[in-house]
């Protein structure tokens, strides 16, 4: 059975990736002689639909369990669709995770653990500089105007046939 775990590195020391769809690499992982195959996520990229690229290339890999930090419900739906169990919440390295799924500690989830596009901008600060835009909108303005637009004519006009 194949097991694949998001990393931030490329060898089973390296630290889990908390986002499943925008991951730096995924760990392929045979937990019978810990064999594996590293693989760049190619998906995390992507403007939107990273994390079910992510899970379509999991389960093309032939993983039956995937380990992570956090995975969103589209990306949870793809992956329940292939039969690939989701352990989600996991931090610490590769092989502790590993041991721990071996050992039976991980506990299956049945259902996303964060929302929809929370790999670009969920807080943690593991953007990628992806151009997306980081800035808060809290604008530079300092609504100086002074209203004078309200109505400031004299209405001298006269209507038609009017003497």
């Amino acid at each position: 059975m194949k097991i694949a775990v998001s990393s931030s590195g490329k060898d089973l020391e390296s630290q889990i990736d908390p986002r499943f769809g925008r991951c730096a690499y995924f760990l392929i992982v045979n937990p019978d002689d810990m064999s594996f195959e590293i693989c760049s996520n190619e998906s995390g990229a992507l403007s939107s639909g990273a994390g079910i690229q992510s899970a379509q290339f999991v389960a093309s890999k032939g993983a039956k369990a995937v380990i992570t930090g956090n995975c969103g419900p589209k990306a949870m739906q793809a992956l329940s669709a292939a039969g690939v169990e989701m352990y989600l919440g996991n931090t610490g390295t590769v092989r502790e995770s590993l041991n721990r799924y071996i050992a039976g500690n991980l506990t299956l989830a049945n259902q996303a653990n964060v929302p929809d596009h929370s790999g670009l901008a969920d807080g943690t600060g593991m953007g990628r500089g992806m151009g997306m835009g980081g800035g808060r909108g809290m604008g530079g303005g300092r609504g100086m105007g002074r209203g004078m637009g309200m109505g400031g004519g004299r209405g001298t006009g006269r209507g038609r046939n009017m003497p």
